[in-house]
């Protein structure tokens, strides 16, 4: 099993949304490198569900990748904000997983805590400029936030 962090504005779409929907597809992404992320993922790997661009930015929950990455059909639709022209469903440019709720903690773990943590110096999201949607995380950097987040 691998681990990773999927970021979303919970504006758009919240920890409570995954919760009340059960499953959900991570549409939208357009970064390559995010893009490659999903591409590895596989059934029963696990992310922390990111809330970013928000007073309080950080990690809200774990959700698990309940299909793995197939073509994203925003990418075709040219009334979407993610139509992309130059991808087409015989040489899909995007593509997209859908993930499934498995838990909401009871309060951020905000990214100052986790800059603050040690054994995280290093996690990708801590990193200056660590913008990318889609990210890997370590399987002790997994252990560290779940122990935060369950205190």
């Amino acid at each position: 099993m691998k681990y990773w962090l999927m970021k979303t504005e919970p504006e758009a779409f919240s920890i409570d949304d995954l919760q009340k929907r059960g499953t959900e597809s991570w549409d939208g992404v357009r970064s390559y490198q995010a893009r490659n992320n999903m591409m590895a993922m596989k059934l029963g790997d696990r992310a922390f569900f990111y809330h970013s661009s928000t007073d309080v930015i950080g990690i809200a929950g774990v959700c698990e990748i309940v299909r793995e990455a197939y073509p994203d059909h925003t990418a075709f639709d040219p009334e979407s904000k993610y139509f992309d022209p130059a991808s087409s469903q015989d040489k899909p440019r995007w593509y997209m997983v859908d993930v499934g709720f498995v838990e909401k903690f009871s309060r951020i773990v905000t990214l100052s805590e986790i800059r603050e943590t040690p054994g995280l110096e290093n996690m990708f999201v801590t990193r200056r400029g660590a913008r990318l949607s889609v990210q890997p995380v370590t399987p002790e950097e997994w252990e560290i936030i779940l122990g935060v987040a369950h205190r």
